[in-house]
């Protein structure tokens, strides 16, 4: 080895110390033939260290403290003004380091690679089944409590919801009319922000003004409603923030139960602008004949012409016959007032 020779003429002094209980002994080191050399000060030689087992007792700090490999009981300390034979000692070793085998090295390329696979493969399923997960097992009032912080951020941007106990009570009328599977549920009228409907976690709905103040009839409102109710039936609202949201939203629900204020109020700013999410002419249909609703309102409401929605307005299942009442004369213009006139 060539730095081997370089250094085989460099002497230093340090204290050697053969077991812990032995006092510190002044020496001189050299190194010898692929081994480090321990003599006293009569220049006879103590022990021999093989230069692949000394090990560091203390990397980066000094006085250097160098011991047998195995065997930290026995001890050499080299101080600072040593300098050259401590360079000497660590290149030394990291030149062996360099030369042995290392048959870790492959099994460990091999385990990264598998487990870069295994990371990529995740990437594309773990995100979803983790959404999955979380909407699977989120109870129903937990739901509500998301639903009512989802719905505080909404009212950042559209105000607080229209109110008037007349026109309150209306709209629990209207919820009982068009309930969700598991109950009426809970509707609220917003003046700005909204010009149609949206559905949150905890069945609530949200109204723009504008259906129940433009319209002449409760049946334009009711036709949007049960879009909506079609709507929260296909898609899951929970499941739709998650989608909406990283997949760390997910995680944070699942371990904590809730779902912080930057990712609720990204959803909010998405539900208020996108468009709302298109249902088939015989979903709606259906649907309105499952709620006993006319669908020809809702039609003339989306399109004033009916050109876009002639299929609801032809097979309207009430065209014949006249279903329940939506909501009474005095219902309908309490709610139309609920925003003020």
């Amino acid at each position: 080895m060539t730095a081997l020779k370089e250094y085989q003429r460099l002497e230093a002094t340090g204290l050697w110390r053969p077991h812990p209980e032995a006092q510190r002994t002044e020496v001189i080191v050299s190194i010898g033939d692929a081994t480090l050399v321990i003599s006293d000060l009569q220049g006879r030689a103590l022990t021999h260290w093989s230069l692949a087992a000394v090990e560091r007792g203390n990397p980066g700090t000094r006085p250097a403290l160098y011991h047998p490999d195995g065997d930290p009981g026995e001890t050499l300390e080299l101080d600072d003004s040593e300098k050259d034979m401590i360079v000497a000692i660590e290149r030394l070793r990291a030149a062996i380091e360099r030369r042995r085998p290392h048959p870790g090295r492959l099994r460990l390329l091999i385990l990264l690679l598998v487990l870069a696979v295994v990371a990529a493969s995740a990437m594309l399923w773990v995100p979803e089944a983790l959404r999955r997960h979380a909407v699977s097992v989120v109870p129903e009032v937990k739901r509500a409590e998301i639903g009512a912080a989802l719905f505080r951020h909404i009212q950042q941007v559209s105000g607080p919801p229209c109110t008037t106990p007349d026109g309150r009570a209306a709209l629990d009328r209207l919820a009982r009319r068009i309930p969700a599977p598991d109950g009426p549920g809970h509707l609220a009228v917003l003046r700005d922000g909204i010009q149609g409907t949206a559905h949150l976690p905890g069945a609530t709905i949200l109204i723009g003004r504008r259906l129940v103040e433009d319209y002449d009839e409760p049946d334009v409102v009711a036709g949007y409603l049960v879009a909506e109710r079609l709507r929260a039936e296909t898609k899951d609202a929970l499941a739709d923030l998650l989608e909406a949201s990283p997949v760390w939203a997910s995680f944070r629900l699942l371990t904590t139960g809730d779902l912080d204020d930057p990712t609720l109020r990204r959803y909010a700013e998405t539900l208020l602008t996108r468009p709302p999410r298109p249902l088939d002419d015989a979903t709606l249909l259906a649907g309105f004949e499952a709620w006993g609703v006319r669908s020809t309102p809702y039609a003339y409401a989306r399109d004033i012409s009916g050109e876009k929605t002639i299929g609801l307005i032809e097979a309207d299942p009430f065209a014949a016959e006249t279903p329940p009442p939506v909501l009474s004369d005095s219902d309908w213009l309490r709610l139309q007032a609920i925003c003020g006139g």
